[in-house]
């Protein structure tokens, strides 16, 4: 099981991550959303598609 915390809060936990040159991408459905505002910036890089970024509010 993976782990994304700050401040001692869990933002996402799962077994379903996938791992990227040494980047964790977890599933949508294991993000806890309300620690989240969607940012401004979007990037699209040509292998692994549309990114968007999410600020931690």
């Amino acid at each position: 099981m993976v782990k994304a915390i700050w401040n001692g809060e869990i933002l996402a936990e799962t077994d379903k991550y996938e791992m990227v040159e040494g980047n964790v991408y977890f599933p949508p459905e294991s993000v806890k959303w309300e620690y989240f505002k969607e940012g401004d910036r979007q990037h699209t890089c040509p292998w692994k598609g549309k990114a968007r970024y999410y600020d931690v509010v």
